[in-house]
């Protein structure tokens, strides 16, 4: 009888106890479960947005390589309207800003890269944006303009590839000490080996030396400027923009976004 008393008195304890944080448990427990499948459904639908995004950006690097701008720009506004968040867009925008500016639309290219500088959650592709639209607005003769996009900030790895475009700009505006300056810059930051300093150093040395420099002889205004090998290329060529993005781009605000353009060397 004694037996039966003390698990009559445990049971009572139990019941109590539930009765104060049965409520309180349970909860926990819900937020834990609706959480967990709130990340797995979280993931199959940056999945499912990273597969779709894909197949669009397959669709537009075709285009472009069939020159076909039409199809190109209709891509381009179906991974901007849907799937701007993943990142097969910026990359997407990238390859189209080239082909219009090869084709000469040179207004279309400057939003795509405009675009790229605003929506992109990727600071390398930002900074690679800004460069080519400094170069589009270099050869519109929008000297000042470039240059203000070249003042924005970017990383230690772009510093000699950005010097050495302001000294493009500057150049063709017949700005010699300045521009002189700057390719000065971009080959103190290449690294010694790099073979990019012998094109920088061409420029550097067609400047003469204590006189205004006449634009139409600078090797920037000739349309000499050069791609650094490695770096991001003229707006004409998309080459530091790989054909294949990651196979699963993040959504934005992710910090997972595989970086698969080129940086350029110190």
């Amino acid at each position: 009888m004694a037996y039966d008393l003390e698990e009559q008195d445990q049971l009572e304890d139990l019941k109590a106890w539930w009765k104060q944080w049965g409520n309180t448990i349970a909860g926990v427990v819900i937020a834990v479960s609706v959480g967990v499948i709130g990340v797995q459904g979280w993931r199959w639908w940056t999945q499912q947005q990273a597969a779709q995004a894909a197949a669009v950006y397959d669709a537009l690097n075709a285009a472009v390589r069939a020159n076909d701008a039409a199809k190109a720009k209709e891509a381009m506004a179906q991974l901007a309207d849907k799937f701007a968040g993943t990142g097969y867009a910026p990359r997407a925008a990238l390859l189209l800003a080239a082909q219009l500016f090869e084709n000469g639309d040179t207004a279309g290219a400057k939003a795509q890269l405009g675009w790229v500088i605003d929506k992109s959650s990727e600071d390398e592709l930002k900074q690679i944006a800004r460069l080519r639209l400094a170069e589009v607005l270099l050869d519109e003769k929008q000297y000042n303009e470039a240059l203000r996009v070249l003042d924005a900030k970017h990383d230690q790895p772009f510093a000699a590839i950005y010097a050495d475009t302001r000294g493009d700009v500057l150049a063709a505006a017949g700005r010699s000490d300045e521009a002189r300056n700057e390719y000065q810059t971009a080959l103190a930051q290449l690294d010694p080996q790099s073979t990019y300093r012998n094109f920088v150093q061409v420029k550097l040395d067609a400047i003469p030396q204590g006189a205004a420099a006449n634009p139409a002889a600078t090797p920037a205004a000739a349309g000499a400027t050069v791609t650094q090998p490695g770096a991001p290329a003229q707006p004409a060529a998309a080459a530091s923009v790989p054909q294949q993005p990651p196979a699963a781009a993040p959504a934005p605000g992710s910090g997972a976004a595989t970086k698969s353009t080129a940086t350029p060397s110190k």
